[in-house]
């Protein structure tokens, strides 16, 4: 038996990046997994994707600020499936700026889609989770959960923000076994951050070479960038958790950047 058969794990921000990986190994190891993405046309090529392998999944339109919109996502997986057992609260973006010029309506775009995102995603599962006596969520976090850096008031402030949701929730929703943690990437190289060296390096004035070298993978043990596949292994671990021992928790996968 798979470690995740049959289990249905609403993602979001999977059509591509971190959250495509951890679909793809969700379905792997038997598990069902909806892409809920602002792009549904690139939801539903991962979905098609998934399928070709000889796997189930499920697309769905989802901007995860606007809760009627998630709240119709939810309930499209649960009449299509009669269930929802995980929830991966994957969808993020980065802007950077220095604090003393943050414009106050990216500070409010980003928070929106990090915090509001994850509380509406996860308000819209737990009725499910609740009625069925099971549920598994986990949060994106960040060493930024952990740590600051110039330039991010809002990411870091966000991603703080998700440990405090998770303790939370790990509380509330252990009568239900329902369990909630949060995992902490380094720097990976997706989209978001090959965007973000361009940016760091005009606003640190320095080479996009040192933005990476001295900046991003400076304190790693091995100068390596952490893997959308390091990160995916963190996420099941946490969806696999059979009982309550592992909630509440944060797990860091960073190469060592930062070590709790």
């Amino acid at each position: 038996m798979a470690r995740f058969d049959g289990r249905v794990a609403i993602v979001t921000g999977s059509a591509s990046g971190i959250g495509k990986e951890i679909a793809l190994r969700l379905a792997a190891e038997g598990g069902i997994p909806v892409i809920a993405d602002l792009n549904l046309g690139s939801a539903q090529e991962t979905a098609a994707e998934i399928k070709s392998k000889g796997a189930d999944a499920f697309a769905v339109a989802m901007n995860v600020t606007d809760e009627a919109q998630v709240e119709k996502g939810v309930a499209d997986t649960v009449e299509k499936y009669g269930k929802v057992d995980i929830l991966v609260s994957n969808a993020g973006i980065q802007i950077v700026h220095p604090f003393v010029d943050f414009p106050y309506s990216d500070w409010k775009k980003l928070i929106a889609i990090h915090l509001d995102g994850a509380f509406l995603t996860t308000k819209a599962c737990l009725k499910h989770m609740y009625a069925a006596n099971y549920g598994r969520v986990i949060y994106m976090g960040s060493v930024h959960s952990k740590e600051a850096s110039k330039l991010k008031a809002p990411y870091v402030t966000a991603k703080h923000g998700l440990l405090g949701l998770a303790r939370v929730l790990a509380k509330e929703g252990a009568e239900h076994n329902v369990t909630a943690n949060v995992v902490c990437p380094g720097f990976v190289r997706t989209p978001l951050v090959d965007k973000q060296i361009p940016e760091q390096a005009a606003a640190l004035g320095m080479s996009e070479e040192d933005v990476v070298r001295k900046v991003m993978l400076k304190d790693t043990v091995d100068g390596q960038f952490t893997t959308t596949d390091d990160v995916a292994n963190a996420v099941l671990f946490f969806a696999a958790s059979p009982n309550n021992a592992m909630t509440g928790e944060s797990l860091v996968v960073s190469h060592g950047w930062y070590m709790d």
